[in-house]
């Protein structure tokens, strides 16, 4: 099968999902902003239309910018209508407000950041344009010692200022693990909303210091602040129900305290 990926060539995730997907048998090209501007939409019909996908899993974005995260998703999105393709959007835990804590797949969308706006327009455009698609929800992404998440913790023991949230709740879920996830469900018949993280919820602190020991590192030393108390947006409980993704794939989501 032909695998388009977004982000593949120099994302994080996009780099695991292209490695997935040839470990898996399959033809694979990982493209990034050199190949195709996600805000150009003829440019992406094009990157599509040149390299004929069966499936694209779409992993770019740009936190910070609506019209990469969004629009741009709305690009590929289009692209993939016209081409036939089957398209994997991952998404995002912080479509979520934290108010209900945990979430599975029947829950609605309820942003309270600009972020989590843009990932849930993505979703709707995903599912408005490509019937045969599916919305991969994950969470904190670790697992290699690359990851955003592993370099914070290495710099805050370096001395670097700051300090982890303790009362934020999220899924950690490995590179790895998430990768042959979204390779798995593009490759499959399943359809529509997809809740993909780690198996335990903890916060960022506990995830830290798990890093912290795995890495030789002193664990004791990482300090915790409240998200809440901090001022600092964005949602507190946001734990993904992974329970349908268990019954569906034969990939194993494992919990942090298991892979770190």
């Amino acid at each position: 099968m032909r695998v388009l990926v977004t982000g593949g060539r120099t994302g994080y995730l996009g780099r695991a999902v292209v490695a997935a997907a040839r470990a898996a048998g399959h033809e694979v090209t990982g493209v990034s902003s050199a190949d195709a501007d996600l805000r150009d939409a003829s440019a992406v019909s094009g990157l599509v239309a040149t390299h004929r996908p069966h499936v694209v899993i779409h992993t770019a974005y740009v936190q910070a910018d609506w019209a990469v995260t969004a629009t741009g998703a709305a690009h590929v999105a289009g692209a993939c209508a016209i081409g036939g393709a089957r398209l994997v959007l991952v998404s995002s835990d912080v479509v979520f407000s934290g108010a209900d804590g945990l979430y599975d797949e029947t829950a609605p969308p309820d942003p309270i950041t600009p972020y989590g706006a843009a990932k849930a327009a993505a979703e709707t455009v995903t599912a408005a344009l490509v019937g045969d698609s599916v919305v991969a929800r994950t969470s904190l992404i670790v697992g290699d010692g690359d990851s955003q998440h592993e370099r914070l913790v290495h710099g805050l023991l370096r001395g670097a200022g700051g300090a982890l949230f303790d009362d934020e709740m999220r899924c950690p879920v490995h590179v790895e693990d998430l990768a042959a996830a979204l390779v798995e469900v593009g490759t499959s018949d399943y359809r529509g909303i997809l809740h993909v993280a780690g198996a335990e919820a903890m916060s960022r602190l506990d995830l830290g210091r798990l890093i912290a020991r795995r890495d030789g590192l002193d664990a004791s030393r990482l300090r915790g602040v409240s998200r809440e108390a901090a001022g600092v947006p964005g949602p507190i409980d946001v734990r993904l129900d992974s329970t349908r993704a268990a019954g569906v794939l034969a990939t194993r989501l494992r919990g942090a305290s298991e892979f770190l």
